[in-house]
């Protein structure tokens, strides 16, 4: 029964028997599970990757389902985590692999551990902080990573072979100021942007797991589903880039990663700890019942008061929603969970 799962995918003659077994034996990372993150976890746990490790900080909410594909309204009734519900359905899906979801903000301190034993890196995060950090990282193990961006029609992706290819710092030196590109707060986005590119980050994480590496589009794919548009930029790597090129991996050392982080298109913010901690839900409840209204569950502690949402990770994060000011953020963290 179980040979038959595959079989169309076995049929392409670059898949073959040997790229089928290579799948099986794959250990991929996804960092992040979103809109592009649910449409990459679906696409790799369907073909066939052995081991599929699923990071994300966040939790299901009624406005992702507009076009995040693995979640339902029982997922937002139940305040899943997205790495939680994700991992939920990929069982059902394909029991054949090993999916791990991790409820966890991806940093500095941690992305190491998280990557560390990946064959492949997967971006499905929506913001230039983390992938600056996934690239560093990425880099200085050596792991291949593929970065995917989508806003209103339009995508973006890029295969990254470290040593080999440009990297994500060569075609992006900074991140850009805030405000100064649009973002899914400001123009939307709709789902099959999001399926395009993700397809097309799935399509490239296929050709490297098979060893099929010189089937990849070789530069920065970009895509306007609306306009019926696409273009591919080709670079070389630049011995003058900051990452690839002179080794500094600003992000991952930390100086350049902050610790509250403003979240596209939610009105609210995270905020990390400075150093992680383990948090007693069941204790804060009690402690928070008399501020506000609390729900707890085993993934995370909800609070509502004086206008705000806190949801509370065991991790130590937190999730501040009413601000898109992370000093105002902050200062709502210290009040009701602690400095």
């Amino acid at each position: 029964m179980e040979s038959d799962r595959y079989a169309r995918q076995r049929l392409f003659s670059p898949f073959g028997a040997e790229g089928q077994q290579r799948l099986g034996a794959a250990r991929v990372t996804l960092v992040g599970c979103g809109a592009l993150g649910s449409h990459l976890a679906q696409h790799l746990a369907r073909a066939g990757v052995g081991r599929l490790r699923i990071c994300d900080r966040d939790f299901v909410e009624l406005n992702n389902l507009q076009r995040q594909v693995l979640f339902d309204e029982e997922d937002v009734r139940r305040n899943l985590p997205k790495a939680a519900a994700a991992a939920e359905k990929l069982a059902r899906v394909n029991s054949a692999i090993a999916v791990e979801g991790r409820v966890v903000d991806v940093n500095p301190s941690n992305v190491a551990s998280l990557i560390g034993d990946a064959d492949l890196v997967l971006d499905g995060t929506d913001n230039f902080e983390t992938r600056f950090l996934l690239n560093d990282a990425c880099l200085k193990l050596k792991k291949a990573w593929i970065y995917g961006g989508c806003v209103a029609a339009d995508g973006m992706v890029l295969a990254v072979l470290p040593g080999e290819t440009a990297c994500f710092r060569c075609f992006v030196p900074d991140p850009p100021d805030p405000g100064s590109v649009p973002t899914c707060d400001t123009a939307g986005v709709i789902g099959p942007a999001v399926g395009v590119v993700a397809s097309l980050q799935a399509a490239e994480a296929l050709k490297i797991l098979v060893g099929r590496k010189e089937a990849l589009a070789g530069g920065l794919l970009t895509v306007d589903v609306w306009g019926n548009r696409h273009h591919l930029f080709r670079m070389a790597r630049n011995p003058e880039c900051v990452a690839c090129g002179k080794g500094r991996y600003e992000f991952l050392e930390g100086g350049a990663f902050g610790a509250a982080t403003t979240l596209c298109g939610r009105n609210a913010v995270q905020v990390r700890p400075a150093v992680e901690a383990s948090v007693d839900l069941v204790a804060l409840e009690r402690r928070l019942s008399a501020v506000g209204k609390v729900a707890r569950n085993e993934y995370l502690l909800r609070l509502e008061a004086e206008g705000f949402e806190v949801t509370v990770f065991p991790d130590g994060r937190a999730i501040v929603r009413g601000t898109d000011d992370p000093a105002r953020a902050r200062a709502i963290y210290a009040k009701f969970v602690g400095a």
